[in-house]
């Protein structure tokens, strides 16, 4: 089973989240043992939000990035029973039901509980923005 990083760089729809992680030194943290939960924005998410000013300072990338690692393993079933969920940068993710989809923060699920060696990952559909810690989202 591949590790987190190995995971991510073989979905083609991850690609600007893996060279993301690279440029904010957090790729090396993401093959270490875990396990952590990663809530992993896709191609189009990166597209969507504009995100060009944070990816050009790597401590805003960071900080970005690690809103979206969780430690520990959590699945989408267990995800549902929650309403917080603390992240790595120290700020929490918040989770609601939309017409009966669960939604974390401003992102909705694309693909869930993807299994890997150190942790399971979850495909979003928009950038978490952890100034903006809470409920809103970008259209």
């Amino acid at each position: 089973m591949k590790d987190i990083i190995e995971t991510i760089k073989a979905d083609a729809s991850l690609g600007t989240l893996a060279a993301s992680l690279e440029k904010a030194n957090l790729a090396e943290r993401l093959k270490g043992a875990g396990p952590y939960t990663l809530f992993a924005p896709n191609n189009d998410a990166f597209t969507r939000m504009n995100i060009e000013k944070t990816v050009l300072d790597p401590k805003v990338l960071s900080d970005t990035l690690t809103y979206h690692l969780v430690a520990g393993k959590y699945s989408v079933r267990e995800i549902g029973e929650m309403e917080t969920l603390g992240t790595e940068n120290g700020k929490s993710l918040t989770f609601a039901l939309d017409e009966g989809e669960i939604v974390v923060d401003n992102a909705k699920f694309v693909t869930t509980d993807i299994q890997c060696s150190n942790g399971v990952i979850h495909i979003i559909d928009n950038v978490f923005q952890p100034h903006l810690s809470g409920w809103y989202r970008e259209e």
